[in-house]
């Protein structure tokens, strides 16, 4: 333990020494980066039509109170992408090519430190310890932007209901269907076969929908590299979205405010009921087959300030994301996360920001009957389950171009939505790196 906390000071000091240091924040075509302009060898390259991304992202875990035992973890992510502006390249308008592969390495402390929490205290942690094809689409506009569409070897969460990622739990990460029904709603950095078209609505925002191939080997190890077609699909999942846009004031504050959906036909077990509908939990019978799953989500976000005219970026805004999965087939049902962001604190720190969330995940009260079945006929005990609240609050400081320290706390309450385990504190220092 003395050791960790060491790790953790040393880290959080360097942060909170290099406040003197000032940097925009990363565009992905336009830099700055770590490594800067390449001698403007990278430049010229995207005049060409030709953008690299190569982006490292590091996540520090360490739980001073709760779990089992105390532990410190680091989980990592090289992401190694190259854009191709495919009118730039062979004169195809308003089209690109997206060819991207990360590599995931690191340990969970969850499972380190016996956490036993619903969401991941790494969101980056995931999905095999390996390298994948994570990206590997066309993308083209067609009259004058009035439609979008993509096709290739991308996940239903890079389009839908899409959130950023600058929150080190994973009740605040990424696209919050994926957070709750991961069994077949995949986010990063699994990819599958699957296309979507967008709609522009002028004036409005955009409609957009979709079809994704159902397949659990997108998960495994077999040809993870390369843009296969896998055997034996299950069905298709199809979500759909319409998303309002909005300007409001003298200050044009921008709105996101997008509602959707989506439905699997694929086969899958009842939580609850067995093939002769008696609890599973107490017959130990295999679960009745249901087909089809579904949900609905809302991811809401607000602009409610803008500072001065010389930070653009600067300002408070609020987010609020909501998720709720059929109740038949789904552990966990319903998450609900809102929180708040505020870029620029200081007028000599334009691109810090400082942020709190709170969220929580519940488990499917279908899921908790049989629990409690099973504790009433004497085969428990077992904790019967509901809901998980998890608080976070970060500060983002860049020391230099391209460097993002986000060193941040996390408090989980009802830890794996039972209040038999206590609370649990961790301390996290999440990093990304633009080179």
């Amino acid at each position: 333990m003395p050791r960790a906390l060491a790790m953790i000071g040393v880290v959080l000091a360097f942060v909170l020494a290099s406040g003197a240091g000032q940097a925009e924040e990363p565009d992905p075509s336009h830099g700055p980066w770590l490594t800067g302009n390449w001698g403007g060898l990278r430049s010229r390259l995207f005049e060409q039509g030709l953008d690299f991304q190569f982006v490292f992202t590091s996540e520090i875990a360490y739980n001073p109170a709760g779990g089992l035992r105390p532990g410190i973890a680091y989980a990592g992510q090289g992401t190694f992408g190259l854009t191709f502006d495919l009118q730039r390249l062979i004169g195809l308008q308003d089209a690109r090519f997206q060819l991207t592969y990360t590599s995931r390495t690191g340990q969970d402390l969850v499972a380190n430190a016996g956490l036993g929490t619903l969401q991941l205290v790494q969101e980056v942690y995931g999905r095999g310890q390996t390298v994948r094809l994570t990206q590997f689409w066309f993308q083209q506009k067609y009259l004058n932007g009035l439609l979008d569409w993509k096709v290739g070897r991308t996940s239903m969460g890079e389009d839908f209901a899409a959130f950023s990622c600058d929150f080190q739990n994973l009740t605040f990460c990424g696209s919050n269907p994926g957070n709750i029904v991961g069994g077949y709603v995949y986010n990063w950095p699994i990819s599958q076969w699957g296309t979507r078209l967008k709609v522009a609505l002028d004036g409005f925002g955009y409609f957009q929908a979709g079809v994704y191939d159902q397949n659990e080997q997108y998960l495994g190890y077999a040809d993870k590299l390369l843009p296969v077609f896998y055997p034996r699909s299950t069905g298709v999942l199809v979500p759909a979205e319409v998303a309002w846009l909005p300007k409001f004031g003298e200050n044009n504050l921008a709105g996101s405010y997008k509602l959707g959906g989506w439905y699997s036909n694929t086969m899958a077990n009842d939580v609850l009921v067995d093939i002769n509908g008696n609890a599973i939990s107490i017959s130990g019978l295999p679960a009745a087959q249901r087909r089809g799953r579904y949900g609905a989500y809302l991811n809401f976000e607000q602009q409610l300030t803008k500072t001065a005219t010389e930070n653009p970026k600067g300002g408070l805004k609020m987010f609020l994301n909501a998720v709720q999965a059929d109740t038949e087939t789904s552990v966990l049902d319903r998450q609900i996360a809102v929180g708040m962001v505020y870029t620029g604190p200081f007028k000599s720190r334009p691109n810090d920001s400082v942020a709190f969330a709170v969220g929580t995940t519940h488990v499917n009260h279908r899921v908790a009957q049989g629990q409690a079945l099973l504790n009433s006929v004497g085969l428990g005990p077992v904790p019967v389950q509901n809901s998980e609240y998890v608080f976070e609050l970060y500060y983002t400081v860049v020391p230099v171009s391209g460097v993002y320290l986000r060193p941040n706390i996390q408090y989980v309450h009802s830890p794996g939505a039972s209040t038999q385990h206590p609370d649990i504190l961790i301390l996290g220092l999440k990093s990304q790196i633009f080179f």
